[in-house]
């Protein structure tokens, strides 16, 4: 005859064993899947957003991405809505802006709110929409036909940069390939980085266009360590070209970049992709597919 005890003992042993497993799944499903908040540069959807910015977003938000960075703010708006109605919108569809592209203003967007034209303004809308930081995206031509160009932009990538840091915003600088080519007999990228004050500034390295101008982000990462907080994360074609193509269908290897984040002081990335030979919707879903692939 069996013991009475020894069913209750069975039944608190398997107990035992159970939440030991539950346990140690939970912990293991939280390592091994981390949330990921993947974010989208808006510019990949510029002729969406200019028809109907609500839809896109609306759609950006559907494919699963969680952050978005803003470009083409002006005269106080952000894609034509003011800063609350923007930041409103965002906040219904679950999307959040870490990060926004700014310009100059010395060829374009020469109404207030870039860094030539009412600065603070634009400061205090990023701060408004909650973005932490504000990228300067793009030097044209025009603006950067010599040396002491880029000497010049030294001087005001600081000064820009003590305003947003009063409004609790990190500056950064966003690269093309055009800043790894020697100019007066130095490369210009490495000017901006040994002229700014790399608390000031900081750098939003496009992982494509490094790549095409033939450096390692890698060997950026170990050079610079910490310096580089936001990426654009975009592949390249196999081809002679070395076309923009969707994240994981190109020749970059995204896993042993951003197996050095921490090196680098990633807090954010961004997809883009400049030109897309599919429906930029299509491309950006590719992308995000994708990037679910990556440890991060």
């Amino acid at each position: 005859m069996n013991s009475p005890e020894k069913p209750g003992r069975r039944q608190v042993l398997k107990l035992s064993a159970l939440t030991a497993a539950a346990a140690l799944t939970s912990r293991f499903d939280v390592l091994a899947a981390p949330a990921k908040k993947v974010g989208l540069q808006l510019y990949t959807l510029r002729d969406e957003m200019g028809r109907d910015p609500v839809g896109t977003l609306k759609k950006v938000a559907r494919i699963g991405y969680k952050e978005v960075e803003s470009f083409g703010y002006a005269g106080g708006k952000f894609f034509g809505k003011k800063p609350a109605e923007y930041a409103a919108l965002l906040k219904d569809l679950g999307l959040s802006t870490p990060s926004g592209h700014y310009v100059t203003g010395k060829v374009m967007m020469k109404d207030e709110g870039s860094l030539i034209n009412n600065w603070k303004r634009a400061v205090d809308d990023a701060a408004a929409i909650g973005q932490k930081y504000m990228v300067c995206a793009y030097l044209f031509p025009e603006e950067r036909t010599k040396l002491d160009d880029y000497k010049k932009y030294v001087d005001l990538f600081n000064k820009s940069a003590e305003v947003c840091r009063a409004a609790g915003i990190q500056f950064a600088y966003h690269n093309h390939d055009f800043e790894f080519k020697a100019l007066g007999g130095k490369v210009p990228y490495n000017v901006l980085l040994s002229g700014t004050d790399p608390k000031l500034v900081q750098l939003e390295l496009d992982l494509y266009w490094a790549t095409f101008a033939g450096q390692d982000p890698v060997a950026l990462f170990k050079k610079h360590p910490g310096r580089f907080p936001l990426w654009h994360i975009k592949d390249m074609e196999k081809t002679p070209e070395r076309a923009f193509a969707e994240v994981g269908t190109g020749s970059i290897n995204f896993q042993r970049i951003f197996d050095a984040r921490k090196i680098a002081g990633m807090t954010h990335y961004f997809v883009e992709q400049d030109v897309c030979k599919r429906p930029p919707l299509e491309a950006i879903a590719i992308s995000y597919k994708n990037v679910q692939k990556l440890k991060v």
